[in-house]
């Protein structure tokens, strides 16, 4: 049976060891939001560091303590690092976070992120169109043949691609974490449903790619599972927090930042969820 209290309590331990132990942790993500992705690991505790180079991506991917790849913004460089980067962590052991963002629009990073699967990323967040495809990419259960992404934008709900989490998750041994109204995690075995937010999150760049670089950090503190829910938790938290004190999405994104930095273990953790189980 499923205890609710027990996963509360896993979450503030994770956030309380982030904020004291300061976690380095790397990311190459995409061009248009690294500002942000740094900026939001910060708020929650980690210690940020960027990278695009083969070799820099390795020699981080061994020093840090969990490491965050975002498929945004795809560079030619990209068919070096990515493999590379992924394989280091794999064989380190290392936790990471796999953003397949756009996943089916390109032939490279099509290519790319079947060739990802063997190095079981610990963690896979991404919109549910995205997750869709991807489990149709690796050819599991539930998954679509590269289900319709416009852009970076989901066309699916999060529900329809509860078979596609579930499935993945099984695949890596890992987390799946599908972003949207209601952010649904899952570890193949539970699942969780977190909620609040707020409807700025779509009118800003970065808010999902920031919330993988934030899932890494606590990847560092915590199992898969865990370390998905208490990002998604922090959030939702902050984003219905930052809502209510402004009336645009510029001065959002700051207040935002604010509201990752100010919320407290106890808070995150009660922010609204509910579990069941597969």
């Amino acid at each position: 049976m499923i205890n609710k209290k027990d996963i509360q309590n896993q979450i503030i331990q994770a956030v309380e060891i982030v904020r004291r132990e300061n976690p380095i942790v790397g990311s190459i993500t995409n061009t248009v939001t690294i500002n942000f992705v740094a900026n939001a690991q910060l708020a929650v505790g980690g210690s940020a560091a960027m990278v695009y180079l083969p070799d820099e991506g390795e020699f981080l991917a061994k020093a840090s303590e969990a490491t965050y790849i975002n498929f945004g913004t795809f560079i030619p460089l990209y068919e070096q690092t990515l493999p590379r980067v992924s394989k280091a962590l794999h064989e380190a052991r290392k936790p990471w976070v796999l953003d397949p963002v756009a996943v089916g629009i390109g032939s490279l990073r099509t290519q790319l992120l079947l060739e990802l699967k063997k190095y079981k990323p610990t963690v896979i967040r991404g919109n549910a169109s995205e997750i869709l495809a991807l489990a149709g990419l690796w050819e599991l259960e539930g998954g679509t043949a590269l289900s319709t992404v416009r852009g970076v934008d989901s066309t699916d709900s999060v529900t329809s691609a509860k078979n596609a989490a579930v499935a993945l998750a099984k695949c890596t041994g890992g987390a799946v974490a599908v972003s949207g109204k209601t952010d649904l995690i899952t570890d193949g075995s539970v699942i969780a449903f977190s909620h609040g937010g707020s409807h700025f999150m779509g009118k800003i760049t970065g808010a999902g790619c920031s919330l993988g670089g934030v899932v890494a950090v606590y990847a560092t503190a915590a199992s898969p599972f865990i370390a998905a829910l208490t990002a998604s938790a922090v959030y939702n938290l902050a984003g219905t927090r930052a809502e209510k004190k402004v009336d645009g999405p510029g001065s959002f994104q700051i207040q935002f930042l604010d509201e990752l930095y100010k919320a407290n273990a106890g808070d995150i953790a009660n922010n609204p969820f509910e579990i069941e189980e597969v």
